[in-house]
């Protein structure tokens, strides 16, 4: 949402419960009830979120805007993806009670749809990662990064394209440890939701089996994987520190003015009611 033009921010985030409501539903085909209670949960969430949330991330804009004048380091770069880290984990951890409320009351039905989703979704990555040119998914990769610095940048010169190009030639990303991942991430939960859903857990039990599966998705079991995303965390921030350093003074200044827009328009909805 960061990087979204403000006024659709604005609306992206007003519209937020909606959004996960249906994204939800798609996923587990849920019932009236379901719906309901689900609804419910998720514009409490975010009624907290807009009180307790967004003046944090307010403050931590207004200090990107006077880190965006100058030159930045890998280090704090990478600092400020970790706040953002806890922010989320902070995020998960509120959403504990609506997520095991809901959770509680899925179906063996409604588990096999999850399962069907999956693997109708995981079936169109794998093509991608498998069959697709390893050029294509660079290019793709280039055009993302491209998108997302010119958000905050305005236009990128020769010189930023250079130094885009060029880590992400050099970088070590590989779609399919990612992939690998999301799988192992999916059976988790529909092991854990089957778990839960077979016992009829109380609802105590349905948020610590909740909370034991996001802290595996924060910090997945799987060492191998924890180290390359550590290196390709690592990657990422030098990468932006690179890219920031190589911008013009026009640039940083239109970066700092995204910035405080963004910071303007999250005051906005901190004071927004509903």
């Amino acid at each position: 949402m960061l990087l979204q033009a403000c006024s659709v921010m604005k609306l992206l985030y007003n519209q937020a419960p909606d959004v996960a409501y249906w994204y939800l539903d798609g996923y587990l085909n849920l019932t009236d009830a379901q719906s309901l209670q689900l609804k419910d949960g998720l514009n409490r969430l975010q009624a907290w979120h807009r009180q307790t949330q967004l003046p944090s991330y307010i403050e931590a804009l207004n200090r990107l805007q006077l880190q965006a004048t100058s030159d930045i380091t890998a280090g704090s770069a990478c600092a400020t993806f970790t706040e953002l880290r806890s922010k989320l984990a902070t995020v998960s951890e509120k959403a504990e009670p609506v997520a095991a409320a809901l959770v509680s009351t899925l179906s063996p039905e409604q588990l096999k749809h999850l399962e069907r989703k999956f693997a109708e979704n995981n079936a169109k990555e794998e093509a991608e990662l498998l069959d697709g040119p390893a050029r294509d998914r660079l290019d793709k990769r280039r055009r993302q990064a491209l998108s997302r610095a010119e958000m905050l940048y305005g236009s990128l010169g020769d010189k930023q394209l250079a130094v885009l190009d060029q880590r992400l030639e050099q970088s070590r990303f590989d779609g399919r440890i990612f992939h690998a991942e999301k799988l192992r991430r999916q059976r988790d939960t529909l092991q854990t939701l089957r778990t839960l859903s077979a016992v009829s857990a109380p609802l105590e039990k349905a948020e610590t089996a909740f909370r034991g599966l996001m802290d595996r998705v924060f910090a997945s079991p799987s060492a191998p994987y924890r180290n390359y995303l550590e290196s390709m965390t690592q990657e990422s921030c030098q990468t932006f520190a690179e890219l920031h350093n190589s911008t013009t003074p026009a640039q940083r200044k239109k970066a700092a003015e995204t910035l405080r827009d963004y910071a303007r328009d999250f005051k906005a909805l901190v004071a927004q009611k509903s």
